[in-house]
């Protein structure tokens, strides 16, 4: 508490002990009064010393902050005059630096002008020196001549013939060593003919199953085709080697047999009895007999029909049936008379690139896989290979034809070049993308990765694998990508092709980049 507020508090002390007095007794009002005034002066006097005591502390605390702030400028002031002297130091040093440097490059440029003067002095004796050697080169030459009886062109010309012969033993071995660099690039050229061959012989091929559904006008006919304690259904299938499945399937059954004539039989032999409405095991044994004859008729048809197709003549009938009988059988769920069909167009093709002879190619080409269709079952045990070529020798082909036929799986060796071309064209016609059923997914997931490929680089808004997967057409944004940015990506797509993914032959990036410009006339 200040003195003030002290001096506030006795005189309310003394308004108080005043009112006390006024009701209170006249013999004890005195008194009151007086015990007042004592404490009044009492409680003055306290704010006094109290007073005294407060004024010294804030004195002493003003003296203390005059202190601090005193010793706080000063140590400003140090900081000022330290970094002036620092910055003064620095100034010096750079001034002592730069007269240095001058004095530097006034040396230098002494010492340049002393070398100037030098090379003048070099070059004027460099040029007597030359003017002096052209003289001698002239005087020896001139002597030369003398000694020789030659002149100068004479020289000439005789040098020229030597260089001649030298360049042409050159030129010799640049062109052994030439030749022998394309040796090298062989494999890759002939790399290109097939891709080239693959891309003008493409067609599609069927595919074939080992189970045939024949439909039915109503479940009512399965009584009749089953028969009286399934006496019916045990003569087809003991006619015609198939069995057939009965099953809760609407208006269907099943034909399941793995020799797709036989299954072809069964089919053509059902629907006559189905039709006819007679059915029973003397009239099935009937029916197989004639369906037989039918189908075996309808095998050499298709034999002739395809060798005329393919301009192949001479063929001993019995090829010709084993060449109908490969179109109900498939391979690899590869149709293989399609199969052969584009094997001999491929090895055509191929033979008249390499200057080869193309009928024959395309005859072994054809014939190649008649030993997957055997008469007998001891034939079954033979490599088809092996039995089509033992086919081909017993009805008469040329040596080089059945060379090819039994050579197309290294059975026995090649012998001649035709046979090599028909190992390559039928592993090319098995490995087309879409071909065979197990090829069929990697192809598609293939052009899926390729397409991913692209679109994972920025500016691209669409990609299209084509042609098979060989080329890579890829749309850009032209307010992204630039024309010099479009060729970097196109490389860059490359790149990361060759680098991430395996592929048979070459795949081709090609990068689009249009600009339009739209505008409407109202």
């Amino acid at each position: 508490m200040d003195s003030t507020t002290l001096i506030l508090v006795a005189i309310a002390g003394l308004f108080v002990g005043y009112i006390i007095a006024k009701f209170m007794e006249k013999g004890k009002a005195s008194k009151t009064i007086a015990n007042a005034r004592k404490d009044a002066n009492s409680i003055l006097k306290g704010a006094k010393i109290e007073g005294e005591n407060i004024k010294k502390d804030k004195i002493f605390q003003a003296k203390e902050k005059f202190l601090e702030l005193k010793a706080e400028h000063e140590k400003v002031i140090n900081n000022k005059d330290r970094k002036i002297s620092e910055a003064e130091k620095r100034t010096r040093d750079k001034e002592s630096q730069v007269s240095s440097e001058l004095a530097k490059s006034k040396k230098l440029n002494g010492q340049l002008d002393n070398k100037i003067k030098d090379v003048a002095h070099k070059e004027e004796f460099y040029t007597k020196k030359q003017s002096e050697l052209e003289k001698l080169h002239n005087n020896q030459v001139q002597q030369l001549e003398v000694i020789s009886g030659l002149s100068a062109e004479d020289a000439k010309s005789q040098l020229m013939e030597s260089l001649k012969e030298t360049a042409k033993t050159d030129a010799m071995a640049f062109l052994q060593t030439t030749m022998e660099e394309a040796k090298l690039t062989a494999q890759q050229e002939a790399r290109k003919i097939v891709i080239n061959t693959i891309q003008r012989i493409g067609t599609e091929e069927a595919v074939e199953n080992c189970v045939s559904v024949f439909n039915l006008e109503s479940d009512d006919v399965k009584g009749r085709i089953i028969g009286r304690e399934g006496r019916n259904i045990r003569a087809i299938e003991a006619a015609t080697g198939v069995e057939i499945i009965v099953d809760d399937t609407p208006e269907a059954i099943i034909l399941s047999c793995f020799d797709s004539v036989r299954r072809e039989i069964a089919r053509l032999s059902l629907h006559k009895l189905v039709t006819d409405g007679r059915i029973h095991p003397a009239r099935i044994e009937e029916i197989v007999r004639k369906t037989e004859k039918q189908i075996e008729q309808e095998i050499v048809e298709i034999g002739k029909r395809t060798v005329i197709d393919l301009g192949i003549h001479g063929l001993h009938p019995e090829l010709i049936k084993a060449v109908g009988r490969m179109k109900y059988r498939s391979s690899y769920g590869q149709n293989l008379l399609q199969h052969s069909r584009e094997v001999a167009k491929l090895c055509g093709v191929m033979a008249s690139e390499l200057g080869l002879n193309p009928k024959l190619a395309k005859r072994a080409g054809l014939l190649h896989d008649i030993g997957k269709v055997p008469n007998t079952e001891a034939e079954i045990e033979t490599p088809h290979a092996i039995l089509g070529m033992q086919w081909a020798e017993k009805f008469g082909e040329k040596p080089d034809v059945c060379n090819a036929i039994g050579a197309h799986h290294d059975e026995v060796e090649m012998k001649t070049l035709i046979s090599p071309i028909i190992q390559v064209c039928d592993a090319i016609s098995g490995a087309r993308p879409g071909a065979r059923r197990q090829v069929l997914d990697s192809y598609i997931q293939r052009l899926k990765d390729l397409e991913e490929i692209a679109f994972a680089f920025g500016g691209v808004q669409k990609a299209y694998a084509i042609q098979a997967g060989r080329e890579l057409r890829v749309i850009v944004e032209s307010e992204k990508v630039s024309d010099d940015k479009a060729a970097q990506l196109s490389f860059e797509i490359s790149q990361k092709i060759q680098t991430d993914m395996t592929y048979p032959g070459q795949v081709k990036v090609t990068v689009i980049r249009e600009t339009r410009s739209v505008n409407v006339a109202k």
